[in-house]
This record gives C-alpha cells, structure tokens and sequence, in this order.
C-alpha cells in the first residue's frame, strides 16, 4: 500500500477528493514502476484538485502533472533500478495517474533522466512551471531575440512560470519588466532579477490595436486580454511565447501587430513536448538557473497540505513555486 491523493466520482458524490491509502495493484498500465519522492502543485494541479475546471478525463485519478523519483520497475533497457527520472506532462493527472502519490507506473518513453547537476529537490523545484519557462526562453533565442534587442516583459511574474522565467532571462543578460496583480511582491521580483514591474491593470483593459513599442520580446501564461496587450505593445520583430490561459482562453486582439510589426506570436506546448526539446531544456536550465534563486523562491508542503493549498493557488495568492513532498 501506498499513500496518494484520489479523485473519484459515484452516483453519490459526483466529485470526491482525498488522500488514501492506495494498493499497487491498482496502479495503471505502464512499462516503469517509480517510487516517487517529490511532486509539485500546479496550477493545473490545482483545478484537478478543486474541481474547477475540466482537467480529470478519468476517474479514479491521482492528479499530479510533475514527479521525480527512483526507478523501482522497468521493462525498458534504459532505465534500470535505482536511475533518478523525472515525468513532466504526457497527460499524467488527467488522463492517468500522476505524481502525488508515493508510487507511479508510467510510460516509459514519458521519462528523461535526471541530471546529476540538479537534486530531486530541485529539480520538482523546476518542475512543469520551470521547464515551459525554459522552452518560452528557448523559443525567444531561436526566434533571434537577443539582449541587445531591448526589453523583455513576463506577465503572471510572481507565480511558478513567471518567476523562474525572469531568474533565467536576468541570469542571461537580458532587461526584464514583470506584470503583477500583486505589487507587495515587488521586492521579490526584483530580486529575482527583474529590473521594472508593471500593474496588471494596465494590461487587463482593452487598448488601441497598437500601442506604443516597448518589448522585444514576452512570455505570457495569462492569456486574454493581457496577451492582447502584450502583443499591441511589442516592438517591431517582436516575439511573443504564450503558454498559459491563467486569465482565460480568448484572445480579444487583431492583427495589427502581426502584419504591420512582423510580430511573431510563439505556442509552447510543455505537456506533448518531444523528447529531445525536453533535453534541451533540462540541459538549459542545469547551466543557466541560478539555484539559490530557485531555493528563495520555493515553499514546501505535504500531501495533505496540498488539498488545502489548491484553492489559494487558485486566488492567484501563492509566489513562486510550490514542492510536495510525498513521503511526508
């Protein structure tokens, strides 16, 4: 038996969530037995756990979009017990079982090996939050968006995407201007490297489909009209990584920036990422994360903690990112 949180429905509690005991026999279909050590509370995490939104596609489920741990089990030659394996994405804690839980059988080709220069600690410390900051950050340089191009702005700056997008980009060189609905984090975004912070109100009201150029580049996990915003406000060549809907799936804009800017408007998918990106970007992160800011920026809880940490995740009231560990 082992410890996890369980999402289950019946004709008499159409959504039921709690921490269990579990057996292994009921673990899924998967080629790799982990024993896991550390997950993560996401915001996707958060809606699985409340209810909120439509990320459970199979009940029962254990939610949990990140984990790291031991290999305890594999029918696959490259991984063999005792390898250290982290899982982002592919689906797990929607469609099956995911990390927080104490065990976890999976796919193996879901896995990438942990790097000897990050801790299990660290590296759910990262987790999904930390590696779609680094894809955002990689497609901003492939699209050619340089320090010397100008400014870079990081909406949603004081959550798990935010905050680590601007250790990476101040540790790269570059200029960065964080949006906030919460200005008492101010001090904290500076110290992760951010050199301005902007209102979130500013950006959460319709404006002109151009407005003044300001950013050379931006990575957006808010969505709507603040992506709107972002765009309306990019300078010419600009790029824009968009990963995250936090304030909704429109996109109240026109294309104003797109054909008189040549703004390009960039898609980050962390969750069907091919493997090698995903090595790309663990390898990006191990050489360009600064790890002490890592550590300033992240809390610990216990499983039980994170049934009662979700809806505050929610209210958008929890900074930088959130570690579970599930042993505890």
């Amino acid at each position: 038996m082992f410890k996890g949180i369980m999402i289950s429905r019946d004709d008499a509690i159409p959504y039921r969530v709690q921490l269990q005991d579990i057996g292994e026999d009921a673990l899924p279909d998967g080629d790799v037995t982990v024993r896991v050590i550390y997950s993560t509370l996401n915001y996707k995490d958060a809606l699985a756990i409340t209810g909120k939104g439509p990320i459970v596609r199979r009940f029962p489920m254990v939610p949990g979009v990140d984990l790291v741990g031991s290999v305890e089990q594999s029918e696959d030659a490259r991984y063999r017990v005792g390898d250290m394996v982290v899982l982002n994405g592919w689906g797990v804690g929607e469609t099956h079982w995911g990390g927080l839980a104490q065990k976890a059988r999976v796919k193996s080709d879901w896995l990438v090996p942990l790097s000897d220069t990050i801790s299990p600690h660290r590296a759910m410390a990262i987790g999904t939050a930390g590696y779609t900051a680094m894809l955002c950050v990689m497609a901003l340089q492939g699209h050619g968006v340089t320090p010397d191009k100008g400014s870079i702005v990081v909406t949603g700056a004081a959550g798990g995407v935010g905050s680590i997008a601007i250790a990476l980009l101040a540790r790269l060189g570059y200029q960065v201007e964080a949006v906030t609905g919460r200005m008492e984090e101010s001090a904290f975004l500076r110290s992760l490297g951010a050199t301005g912070i902007l209102p979130r109100d500013e950006f959460a009201v319709p404006g002109k489909p151009l407005g003044k150029e300001r950013w050379a580049g931006a990575i957006d996990v808010v969505g709507s009209q603040v992506l709107a915003s972002v765009c309306a406000g990019m300078r010419y060549g600009g790029v824009v990584a968009a990963c995250g809907l936090a304030g909704g799936m429109d996109f109240p804009a026109t294309v104003a920036p797109f054909i008189l800017r040549g703004v390009t408007l960039a898609g980050i998918d962390s969750v069907m990422c091919p493997y090698e990106r995903r090595i790309a970007a663990w390898r990006g992160l191990a050489q360009h994360l600064d790890m002490a800011k890592l550590d300033q920026l992240t809390e610990d809880i216990t499983l039980a903690d994170a049934l009662n940490l979700a809806p505050t995740l929610l209210q958008g009231k929890v900074r930088g990112r959130v570690v579970v560990d599930v042993n505890r």
